[in-house]
């Protein structure tokens, strides 16, 4: 990260539509607190309004999450090939972009903030880098970006019925509301009504509703058109007379209640807040142990494996080793693949990984954790933190150099080595080499002959590739368990995600009334 009071940032510029009539109408989903389910619950509303026919559109103006998805429409300029590069947004909104049936944009999410230290990410504004930038210095900028998002919310409301927009943690943090481009500030910029959802299970729900109405000024309480409680469990009546006071208090009325989802461990989580609850997943054969990094990123590629009933995923957190009954050990991704390698070493996993593979266990890498199995990550430039060098885990004769352009490609490819069709995305920067290439892992069919990917030990059992989504893919999933000794059961996963946005959208129509949201909507 740049540490420096005036980070180098590319200009914000980005391609402005002409002027269009809005055509759809808004609402606008606030929280009172992070993790409270806002994105779930639009990805479930907006699977329940496209059914009932109409054309719907999520958006949230910024997102701050390491898990991300390639959207094929972009704002940066033509490359060499006449075809301008894909962009990236949240994982959140290009789940609930496939809930309205529809491929990701990058207008769904314009600005997407990726933390690699704890002071500082990488901004990315409609799907190209603008840099690395400290949150203090992020705070005084976010106002040159309000043009683009506002331009992408119009593009999407000019194309839409109905655009359902997320908010981002609190809306009523009141000492960001002068900088804030996600929350109330935009919701006056846009014009739109607000409903407060909060989250009844981590208690405290009165002090949040009503904490939020004190905290907010009186033009922004105006915005209000009422509240959500989600995540219910038990009888209702004995909250009843809660939601008596809590709307005396704010005149706010109460406009719904959303019990608990049972499947929403079905969907892909927005960020690593998910992994701290759950320790375990899945069944109880082949145990796949995946050390919870720092700065862990589309740590989704996981959940195909955790559906499987034949395999068990354990996240192993901080301060804790890595089992000695584990058969493969999974290294996910991650924004800032040094510092990860610190985190390895300092909770002592890279030694557990290393007498693993000495007792004939497996290892997995995927993106940075397949820069981890190398010798060497370099990073001259600074791109993830401060410039320098780190032993990687010496399990692959490869070394990886962080810079260069980011490679984003969405993947529907075969792969040779194993005969399977395989989906799924490349998202890193970095150049990897060596002579441990020359046993690719993969093999790809891109057209112009195939193309090898990543690389594998002398003697199979650890491997490591660039691409993301990989067991997402039945056939691919289904071979690489039979070469580690498990069996996948047949599950159709890309079916299981569908069918878990339409049981959401089952709970919202008869959990709430759709009707009298819509009509808040304007």
């Amino acid at each position: 990260m740049t540490e420096s009071p005036d980070p180098i940032l590319a200009p914000v510029e980005y391609t402005a539509a002409p002027d269009l009539p809005r055509r759809a109408r808004a609402l606008m989903i606030q929280g009172t607190a992070s993790d409270v389910g806002k994105s779930m619950v639009v990805a479930g509303l907006c699977r329940a309004f496209t059914r009932r026919g109409l054309v719907v559109r999520p958006f949230k103006a910024q997102n701050m999450s390491n898990n991300a998805a390639v959207a094929s429409d972009s704002d940066l300029p033509p490359g060499p090939d006449g075809f301008a590069p894909p962009g990236e947004i949240g994982r959140a909104q290009a789940v609930q972009a496939r809930a309205c049936k529809v491929p990701p944009s990058i207008h769904m999410n314009p600005v997407l903030l990726k933390p690699q230290t704890d002071i500082g990410s990488q901004v990315v504004l409609r799907g190209r880098v603008l840099g690395n930038c400290p949150a203090r210095f992020y705070h005084k900028m976010r106002h040159q970006l309000i043009p683009a998002v506002l331009d992408s919310f119009r593009r999407l409301a000019a194309e839409a019925d109905l655009v359902l927009v997320e908010g981002a943690g609190s809306g009523a943090e009141i000492y960001l509301r002068d900088s804030d481009i996600t929350n109330m500030r935009f919701a006056e910029a846009a014009d739109l009504p607000v409903v407060i959802l909060g989250d009844i299970d981590r208690g405290g729900l009165m002090a949040a509703i009503v904490g939020s109405y004190d905290l907010l000024s009186e033009s922004d309480r105006s915005r209000v058109v009422g509240y959500l409680i989600n995540k219910f469990r038990g009888d209702f009546s004995l909250f009843e007379p809660a939601c008596k006071i809590m709307t005396e208090r704010t005149g706010w009325p109460m406009l719904g209640v959303l019990r608990w989802f049972d499947k929403a461990d079905r969907l892909p989580a927005e960020d690593s807040l998910a992994l701290e609850r759950p320790a375990e997943t899945g069944g109880k054969g082949l145990k796949i142990a995946v050390p919870h990094l720092s700065r862990i990123a589309n740590f989704d590629d996981l959940d195909p494996l955790a559906a499987e009933p034949g395999v068990s995923v354990v996240w192993v957190h901080p301060g804790h080793p890595i089992p000695a009954d584990t058969d493969v050990v999974v290294l996910p991704g991650s924004k800032a693949t040094r510092t990860d390698l610190a985190v390895l070493r300092r909770n002592g996993w890279d030694i557990d990984i290393l007498a693993h593979v000495r007792h004939g266990g497996r290892v997995v890498g995927l993106c940075a954790g397949f820069q981890m199995l190398g010798t060497m990550v370099r990073d001259p430039d600074g791109i993830e933190g401060a410039p320098g060098e780190t032993p990687g885990l010496g399990l692959l004769d490869i070394e990886t150099v962080i810079g260069g352009a980011k490679r984003l490609v969405d993947l529907d490819v075969t792969d040779h080595v194993s005969g399977c069709r395989v989906t799924g995305y490349e998202m890193h920067m970095g150049v990897t080499s060596g002579p441990g290439l020359e046993r690719p892992w993969l093999s790809f069919d891109h057209g112009n002959g195939p193309r090898p990917e990543g690389a594998v030990s002398a003697d199979g059992r650890v491997m490591g590739s660039y691409v993301h989504g990989l067991f997402g893919s039945d056939s691919f999933r289904g071979h690489w368990l039979g070469q580690v000794g498990a069996q996948a059961a047949g599950l159709d996963f890309e079916a299981r995600i569908e069918a878990a946005l339409d049981a959401l959208a089952d709970h919202c129509e008869a959990n709430l009334d759709l009707d009298a949201l819509l009509a808040l909507a304007r």
